[in-house]
């Protein structure tokens, strides 16, 4: 067994972003052109009641519910098809790597560049995200070898918080003298989950890859490394965000309808229990950590819905937050769920000195929630 370091700290970030991106002029054109097509079919049954008539969306609506603009997908065709509306993946051979797999080496790659550091560094490599391209073998297991990583690998899934149950994991590997150094990556093809027929959320998603280097402060090499002060993780059950898609389901009877195995959520209940869940636990970690929410530089909070994450930090520091102390990237990337947090914190660090306090925050199905408070040294 490895000694335990006293020190542990986030030393590289890396993002892998798609080269394609959807705008929502792009997204609600595809989309109203389906719902003209569902009511021209349906007619009939919509005069006479037995089938409810589609909405339009619009652009306008989509920035006014989530603060979303844009979204960047694996497949731009694939989604804005109105006979497919989810993306189209070439299926690859058991000797390819897979698309998952690619992402987050391409991710990982950056930031163990960052950190100074190569694939065989690594002995804990952790795969944190909300959907899994498959079951087994494990897509950690899969990326270790790509990047010739050494000790040991494991899929997580915590759906949106992800990442932040992945850093405590690596975090606690390294503390334990399990492991020298990890490597988070949280690869998300949030558009293959996301029923793009769905008014109330076919704007939500983007995909996106993130990549973290967890590993003792001491030997630490990296040009900005951001001591780990403390992590905290959170659950508690709620079907208010669910996807029902698994092995399970070929077997069910009847079968369960395509649309029950996409994404779906209560809204309002969401955000009516787990903001108030959110900005309780900030404030309890910081609080036994011996920190005020006013000495936090910046937040790196999960990018859902812009309100959210506002009304979070009103909440923490008692007024509305400047746009450098919670900086935003889902007007670019919209949600892509464990990678969110990640992104902004990968994009909004280059300005923090030594001594700034940072948190970062994932938040989402379970409900599940976890913050990581960080010190740049």
């Amino acid at each position: 067994m490895n000694s335990a370091p006293t020190s542990v700290s986030i030393s590289g970030t890396g993002l892998f972003t798609p080269t394609q991106s959807i705008s929502n002029d792009e997204l609600v054109a595809s989309y109203n052109a389906y719902v003209a097509e569902f009511n021209a079919a349906n007619a009939a049954q919509i005069a006479d009641g037995s089938v409810a008539a589609l909405a339009p969306s619009s652009s306008e609506f989509i920035v006014k519910a989530s603060g979303i603009q844009a979204r960047y997908v694996v497949d731009k065709q694939g989604v804005l098809d109105t006979q497919r509306m989810r993306p189209q993946i070439r299926t690859r051979t058991d000797e390819e790597p897979s698309l998952m797999a690619e992402m987050g080496v391409a991710a990982a790659r950056q930031a163990l560049a960052a950190a100074r550091r190569e694939g065989h560094e690594i002995d804990c490599l952790l795969v944190a995200c909300s959907n899994m391209q498959r079951a087994y073998p494990s897509i950690a297991v899969e990326i270790q070898g790509l990047l010739g990583a050494g000790g040991f690998a494991f899929d997580i899934n915590v759906a949106c918080a992800s990442a932040a149950f992945g850093v405590q994991s690596a975090v606690d590997a390294l503390r334990n003298g399990s492991a020298t150094r990890a490597l988070v990556i949280s690869p998300e093809i949030c558009s293959g989950h996301l029923n793009f027929r769905n008014r109330d959320c076919h704007f939500i998603f983007g995909d996106a890859a993130t990549a973290i280097v967890v590993e003792p402060t001491q030997t630490a090499r990296g040009e900005r490394n951001f001591e780990v002060l403390g992590t905290r993780l959170q659950t508690q059950f709620s079907s208010n965000i669910r996807n029902n898609a698994g092995f399970l389901n070929p077997a069910e009877v009847p079968p369960r309808p395509w649309n029950d195995m996409l994404f779906r959520q209560e809204g309002r209940k969401v955000f009516k229990e787990v903001v108030p869940m959110v900005s309780e636990l900030i404030a309890g970690h910081l609080a036994d950590l011996q920190l005020a929410p006013t000495q936090i530089r910046r937040f790196w909070l999960h990018q859902a819905n812009l309100s959210m994450n506002e009304y979070i930090v009103r909440k923490l520091l008692g007024r509305d937050a400047e746009p450098s102390e919670a900086p935003v990237i889902l007007n670019e990337y919209a949600n892509t769920s464990s990678a969110g947090s990640v992104i902004a914190f990968h994009k909004y660090q280059q300005d923090l000195l030594p001594g700034d306090y940072g948190v970062l925050c994932g938040f989402g199905a379970g409900y599940s929630a976890g913050s990581v408070v960080m010190r740049r040294i």
